[in-house]
This record gives C-alpha cells, structure tokens and sequence, in this order.
C-alpha cells in the first residue's frame, strides 16, 4: 500500500473514530448543558423574587403558581423546618391529578422571625425539548468539518508527499538499471527529502560505478583470455601432428583440449553478456517468428531425434519481429528450447504456443522435463548458479543468464512455472511494437 494511500486511510479512520466519540458523548453533553443554562437561570430567578420580596416584604409574596401548561411553578411558603437548603435537583410533582418531573430550585432563607422555603421548578421535558436539533445541529456541523479537514489532509499530503513521489518516479522507476543517467535535483523544502534525494543519487552512483567496473572487468578478461587460449589450442593441435608422440600424450593432450574448448565457450559467453549489457548490438532486423523457430528445429533436430521428443510450433504465420536484433533472439530462443530438450524426459513433448492475451503478444516454451524445484526458482537466472537436475549435465549455467540479459535488452519479461517431474513453462511477454502482422 502506498504511503499517501496509508496517510488518507489514517486521517479516515481517526476521523471516523472523532464522529464515533462524539456521537456516543454527544447527548450526555448536550444534557449537561441544557441542565446548566436551566440551573443559571433558576439561580437568576430566585434573585430576583429575593430582590422583590426584599423591597415589598414578604407576606405580600406567600403563594404558589404554575404556568398555563405546567411547565414552570413558583412557591414561597413559611418552612417550619429550617434546612438550610440551597440545592437544584430533579423532583416529581403532583400537579391537577399529573404527575410532573421538574428541575426545582429549592432555597431556605429567613425573614423577620420566620423561616420561609423559596421553591422555582422547571419541567424536565421542556428542558429536553431542544436536545434533538441540539445534536442534529451539532452532527451536522461535525460532519461538515471532518469532511473538509478530510479534504484538506489529502490536498496538504498530497502536496507534502509529491517531491518524494518525483523521487521515486525519476531516481528509481524511471530509470534503466544499472544506467542511471545525470543527477537533476528534486526541488522540495523539507529537508528529510532532500537529503533522501542525495543519499539515493549517491548510492545509485555508487551502484553503477561498480556495475560498469565489472562490466569492464568482464569484457576486458574475455579479450585477453582469447589470445592464450587460441594460442594454446594452435599449440596442442600442432602437437597431434607430429608422427612420434605417446599414446598416454595423446590422451593427456585431448583432455586438455577439452578443457581449452570449455575454458574458451566460457569466455565467449561472458563476452556475449557484457556486449549485450554494454548495449553494443543493434536492433534493426526483422525477421519472422515462425521462421526463426524453424531455424532453431533445423539445427537441434538431432537431438530430438536422440530423445524422440515431439516439437511442435504453434506460432501465427503472419507474426514478425520487428526492430530487433537477429543473432540475439535467435541465442535467446535456442537456449530456452536447448535447455527443454536437454533436461526433458525421453520421448517427451516441447510446444512453442504464440498467443495474444489482452492486445499483448506472448509466446511459451512448454516442455515435459524434470521441472525446477521451488527453493531454485530465485536463482535460475543467476550466472554460474547451477541447478541440482543440471549438475551431471555438460552445463556453464549461463544459458539462462544469456537469456535474461537478451530479454531486458529488447524489454522482454519472463515468467517462469514449474513443477517437478511435471514440466516448465517459459512465458514470454513483449512490450509494444516488438511483434507485428502482415
């Protein structure tokens, strides 16, 4: 998941988590204040009866009345018990055969000689008539802000987040592996970013210094391992000339020659490689798919023949390369089929099955070999690694190699299913424009 997707789901949820609280605390609030504002104004009424019965006396002020709906009543009365009460509570009232739940203010207070009780009550469901539009009103207003601090999270990430999306865009995806090309610095003022950027241009050059002094290495031991090696076998074959030498010489001679012969397939190989990675072929052909598979069966049929295994090419006629080059596809397709061929069963099958699945053009090398064993998978595409099935095979383990180098070269993916004793499956996938038809 990517981190602008992870900061959004964050703010979401945190968000939603804020709705979830007030929404639940909400009504405990609003009582409270509805139950505060009444109590204020409770306290606010009786000074003011206070303040009347101060300056007209208070026998003048001794009844009790209640409002046409019952909702609010006012008693003053002599108390017999002096209680000292200054208290807001809820109390129930009988009131014309009703009984009546009021928020009272109940306040002894002395007079002359004479201890008076001073009661003003308000009815409980007139103070929770305005609880519901209360916590309408204030869902509404809540929900209205958390959608705009919603908007305005993701706009902010967005915005905060967009140098480290270009430096991911530019110094790792956009970039062919290992050449990375010249530094252009990402503009950003956050300073974890820039120093990010750098430390990634840094290690990336780092990356590509040693790549290109291994491509180096490689390409410069290849040419001068040549020159002994042919000279050495110019040597040898000049010593199997001469009429007087040993047979044990002879035996000893064809052995090194055999070593010379792989020594020098090696080094080919790894020229091959670097002058691939080194992109020094050109991609100018064109040539016809079939065709080139053709070519392929033509030259490894006796070795088909030896195995009696059934090749089959299942390629559309009319299905051309195109800005290609030749010599490596053709490498490329007969290492894959060279290598089904070498590790198949006897009297197995080989299919090479050309398909168009969703506008893109896909050929397979299926075959009914030994399979590669899971833990080997990672590996199979690595120089020099040799797998288990092929350790008694006649094997350098850079056909597979060859072929990835080709593949990346021309923009090929490769995938690779496998299963043991059943057979692999070598699924090409090539970018646009690489196959065209008549």
């Amino acid at each position: 998941m990517r981190l602008k997707t992870k900061l959004t789901l964050f703010n979401a949820i945190s968000k939603l988590v804020i709705v979830i609280l007030f929404v639940l605390l909400l009504p405990t609030v609003i009582k409270n204040i509805n139950e505060s504002f009444t109590d204020n104004k409770l306290r606010k009424q009786k000074d003011k009866i206070l303040d009347i019965i101060k300056k007209s006396g208070v026998e003048e002020n001794l009844y009790a009345a209640y409002s046409p709906l019952k909702e609010e009543y006012y008693s003053l009365d002599v108390d017999s018990i002096n209680e000292g009460l200054d208290t807001i509570k809820n109390e129930k009232r009988k009131i014309e055969g009703d009984t009546i739940e009021y928020r009272i203010l109940s306040h002894n207070f002395k007079a002359g000689n004479k201890n008076y009780l001073l009661e003003i009550g308000k009815s409980a469901d007139t103070i929770g008539e305005t609880t519901t539009p209360l916590q309408n009103i204030a869902f509404q207003i809540l929900v209205g802000m958390v959608l705009l601090t919603i908007l305005a999270d993701q706009l902010y990430s967005n915005h905060l987040l967009r140098p480290l999306a270009l430096i991911i865009k530019t110094k790792l995806i956009g970039r062919k592996f290992p050449n990375f090309g010249s530094y252009v610095e990402v503009k950003t003022s956050t300073s974890d970013f820039q120093y990010l950027d750098i430390s990634i241009h840094k290690m990336v050059e780092t990356i590509e210094q040693t790549f290109q002094k291994e491509r180096e290495f490689i390409s410069n031991a290849s040419h001068e391992l040549m020159t002994p090696i042919s000279i050495l076998q110019s040597k040898i074959e000049n010593m199997f000339e001469q009429e007087d030498i040993a047979d044990e010489v002879k035996v000893r001679l064809l052995e090194m020659q055999k070593i010379l012969n792989r020594l020098k397939s090696i080094t080919k190989t790894l020229l091959l490689i670097s002058q691939i990675e080194n992109e020094q072929f050109l991609k100018e052909d064109k040539i016809a798919v079939a065709e080139m598979l053709q070519q392929i069966q033509e030259e490894i049929s006796v070795r088909l023949q030896d195995k009696s295994i059934t090749y089959s090419i299942q390629i559309p006629a009319d299905w051309i390369f195109v800005n290609v080059n030749k010599f490596l596809l053709f490498n490329l397709f007969f290492n894959l089929i060279n290598n089904a061929i070498k590790y198949n069963r006897e009297q197995g099958d080989i299919k090479v099955i050309g398909e168009i699945e969703n506008g893109v053009y896909t050929i397979s090398i299926i075959d009914t070999g030994l399979g590669i064993a899971a833990e080997d998978m990672p590996y199979i595409f690595n120089r020099f690694k040799k797998l288990k099935q092929s350790l008694q095979q006649e094997s350098f383990g850079l056909g597979l190699p060859i072929v990835k180098s080709i593949a990346v070269f021309h923009n090929i993916d490769i995938n690779v299913e496998s299963e043991k004793g059943i057979g692999t499956t070598f699924k090409l996938t090539f970018p646009p424009g690489l196959i065209q038809t008549n």
